[in-house]
């Protein structure tokens, strides 16, 4: 059957009468232009990355115990507060857009061998690798990100993923799939993961010597290819070389394949797999061997404030990035994460309110949880003495922020309207989001200015805590998998360190449990709680380690300097609700898929 592709073309004015009556040509290409004309093909897997289930910022920390929004109408929290159907089209449901965006994906790979990307067989194969990798890649990523939103168990007691799609659709097309097993969709995506691991470079860098030109283009160049030194090394660049960083590697593609692996080998899900703790952390060991003989010891030293790192910001060049990142988005100069999320005294709508249950995570500078009898905490001075990433990545009453130091006031008896419940763009909670944020910026319409952000795809930090997690799961704290020389015990070690935390005292507290495998895993999980924030990790832990979901968010009273924990929203939330539904409307077009149980 041919393939029509349809694009919307926007005429602005018409020139003459005559448009008036003779039909113009319609804008419709068929599927044979595309095999003649690679920009346009290439553009079916641009569609990819605009739908990149990475992209842009969510904040379903909002649908979690870490953090409310004061915005009403925010998706989030109308979902956590009992609005979550299956037919209500919450910000959750992902069915449409992520299969929407494999459409195009299958379209791509099965075409990307006929396409005439380049007169020279060397540099189109080259440039046929590196896309169908891509695509490989981004089809991986994909199936993941459905697998996290709408896999579950069904009433008969399956686990079950969606139905498994690898070639394009057309109208002949059978519509009334069944829904494939979750192990099968894992599968699916450790295949295409393969597949593009065999074609892609583990990252995008240039090269000057022909020697180190990959043996399979090697052989393929001829004697013109070779007569002057460097231009077989310069073909390669051209392809594979630091332009194209941020897309689709093959190191990403082993993040994408440990994430995945993580997930299966969870409480929530390993029931119904095959995947084990002992499988994820040799995944995960993967991708952080690449740092090298020691991967601990390449721990970012800046890495817990990679958003706030203004001058390495700043300076990075496009493609490039900061050593704690493994995949971010393109640098962009904007000032909207400030004008959502500052204090109203800075000219912000203050919308991401962190909670008490977060704050009261963050342990005291010398390691010890706050409830334990070493902490020394001071309920009366509640935030002396803390984990410095406490003051970092949350601002509470007394802290200052924004360009000019400003003192923020959240105090109940605070004369601004930074303090708790003053206006509709108040802090509910006592507390103000102050990570991701660029305090250099100034959101005051009268000499507002922008600053550059990116967003994180993938960050080592999240790799270091997945494989700590793993690794203690399956061989203890201070066990290692087969491929690593480093522990769970040492990731967090290495990470609280970097946190400022234990620094004075060696960290007396992660030592005494260094052999208490349970009390481990509550500290490697509290941790990826504190480094992972508001960065979209928390509201799929909680489901796949099957935590309580249903904590109420608090906060923080202060008034004539007395502090009161107080109640702020509650979260209600069925047990079914550990696993996102199948779209209603899309179960009532077809009767083999099935609903996940209690949908």
């Amino acid at each position: 059957m041919k393939k029509i592709l349809k694009f919307v073309v926007i005429i602005p004015f018409l020139t003459g009468c005559e448009d008036l009556f003779v039909p113009a040509p319609e804008n419709f290409r068929y599927e044979e232009s595309l095999y003649n004309e690679p920009a346009f093909a290439q553009g079916l897997l641009g569609h990819a990355y605009i739908g990149n289930p990475l992209g842009g910022w969510l904040f379903h920390d909002v649908a979690t115990d870490d953090a409310v929004s004061n915005d009403p109408n925010n998706g989030y929290r109308r979902m956590a507060t009992g609005q979550w159907t299956s037919n209500s089209g919450a910000p959750m449901d992902r069915w449409q857009y992520l299969r929407a965006s494999m459409q195009y994906i299958n379209l791509f790979i099965s075409m990307v061998d006929d396409v005439k990307w380049a007169n020279d067989p060397l540099i189109a194969r080259m440039i046929n690798d590196r896309l169908k990798g891509d695509a490989y890649g981004m089809r991986a990523l994909f199936l993941y990100h459905l697998i996290l939103h709408h896999g579950g168990w069904d009433n008969s007691g399956q686990l079950l993923g969606i139905p498994i799609l690898t070639e394009p659709e057309d109208t002949d097309s059978e519509f009334n799939l069944p829904r494939d097993t979750f192990q099968k969709c894992v599968e699916q995506i450790y295949a295409d993961a393969e597949m593009a691991l065999s074609l892609l470079p583990s990252a995008y860098n240039n090269i000057s010597d022909d020697a180190l030109v990959p043996e399979k283009y090697a052989n393929m160049a001829t004697a013109e290819h070779k007569e002057t030194p460097g231009n077989l090394a310069a073909m390669y660049s051209r392809t594979f070389g630091n332009q194209h960083r941020n897309r689709m590697s093959g190191g990403i593609v082993e993040a994408i394949r440990a994430q995945v692996t993580l997930l299966a080998a969870s409480p929530g899900y390993s029931t119904g797999t095959s995947y084990t703790w002992a499988d994820a952390a040799q995944q995960m060991a993967i991708v952080l061997n690449r740092l090298g003989a020691n991967p601990v010891a390449e721990i970012d030293p800046n890495g817990g404030t990679w958003y706030a790192n203004a001058r390495e910001i700043d300076g990075l060049g496009s493609g490039n990035n900061p050593k704690e990142m493994l995949w971010r988005s393109n640098k962009e100069t904007n000032r909207g994460l400030e004008e959502d999320n500052f204090p109203p005294t800075l000219f912000g709508r203050g919308r991401i309110n962190p909670t008490q249950n977060l704050v009261d995570a963050f342990p005291m500078a010398n390691g010890y949880p706050i409830g334990h009898a070493l902490s020394d905490y001071n309920e009366n001075n509640p935030y002396a003495g803390r984990d410095p990433r406490l003051g970092r990545y949350i601002l509470y009453n007394g802290q200052t922020a924004g360009h000019q130091n400003t003192v923020i006031t959240t105090a109940v008896d605070g004369t601004g309207n930074d303090a708790l419940g003053r206006t509709e763009t108040s802090t509910r909670t006592g507390y103000y989001m102050k990570k991701l944020l660029r305090q250099d910026v100034n959101a005051n319409p009268s000499g507002a200015n922008n600053q550059a952000h990116y967003k994180p795809f993938i960050r080592f930090t999240e790799i270091f805590l997945g494989y700590a997690e793993a690794a203690n799961e399956a061989w203890g704290p201070v066990g290692t998998a087969p491929n690593a020389s480093y522990s769970a015990y040492d990731v967090i070690k290495a990470i609280r360190a970097r946190a400022g935390v234990g620094t004075e005292n060696g960290d007396a507290y992660l030592e005494s449990i260094r052999g208490d495998k349970d009390a481990m895993r509550e500290l490697i999980r509290n941790e990826r709680r504190l480094e992972l924030c508001f960065e979209g990790h928390r509201f799929w832990d909680l489901r796949r380690w099957q935590a309580p979901i249903t904590e109420a968010a608090r906060g923080m009273s202060i008034t004539a300097a007395e502090y009161k924990v107080i109640p702020v929203e509650n979260r209600v939330y069925a047990d079914y609700m550990y696993f996102g539904p199948i779209p209603y409307t899309e179960t009532l077009k077809y009767s083999n898929l099935q609903q996940n149980r209690g949908w």
